[in-house]
């Protein structure tokens, strides 16, 4: 038999990553400021096409899934995109060495903020660090890391942070939906 007291049980226990976590309400700062240093790290925005499908089904997949699972994913992704950055054969990049620094700097608030709000030990989806280790050996490696590769993953890292960023977006107006029903 149905009882509101189960249904508070269920909807408190799925919420709580979003009621408990204070990164949320800085989430829209510290997403607008990453993407202007990712911006302002160097020109204009390749128009090349990227030689990795952007993994759409990997993000119409998560808006399904719980509010956890979806902060974990944010998290690893922000982490994937932080590896990315910390590449060895950076040297070929043309891009301005401050914005850079302050990009990581802003990637890894992120990165820890979330890690409040999610457990530390959740794994990533393997999918999701195929997709990244593809990006990786498609554009970097497989070009000795030139710049025109480099120039690519900015403008994925763009879209992906954009992308984040609508997820969410998501989150917080669902979480407001249902604080307003309780």
């Amino acid at each position: 038999m149905f009882s509101w007291t189960s249904l508070l049980f269920v909807l408190c226990s799925s919420l709580t990553p979003v009621f408990c976590c204070d990164w949320l309400t800085q989430y829209a700062h510290l997403s607008r400021t990453s993407l202007k240093h990712i911006r302002l790290m160097g020109g204009q925005l390749t128009d090349q096409e990227s030689p990795v499908p952007f993994p759409e089904k990997l993000y119409s997949r998560i808006r399904n899934e719980t509010v956890e699972s979806q902060l974990v994913f944010i998290r690893d992704s922000l982490e994937l995109i932080s590896d990315l950055y910390h590449h060895d054969n950076l040297s070929s990049a043309t891009w301005d060495s401050v914005e850079t620094e302050h990009f990581l700097t802003v990637i890894d608030r992120q990165i820890d903020g979330l890690n409040t709000c999610v457990s530390t030990n959740s794994t990533t989806d393997s999918r999701l660090r195929k997709y990244y280790r593809r990006l990786e050996t498609c554009t970097v490696y497989r070009t000795g890391g030139s710049t025109a590769s480099w120039e690519l993953i900015r403008k994925e890292t763009k879209l992906h942070l954009e992308r984040l960023y609508l997820l969410v977006a998501s989150i917080r107006r669902s979480s407001s939906a249902t604080q307003q029903q309780l």
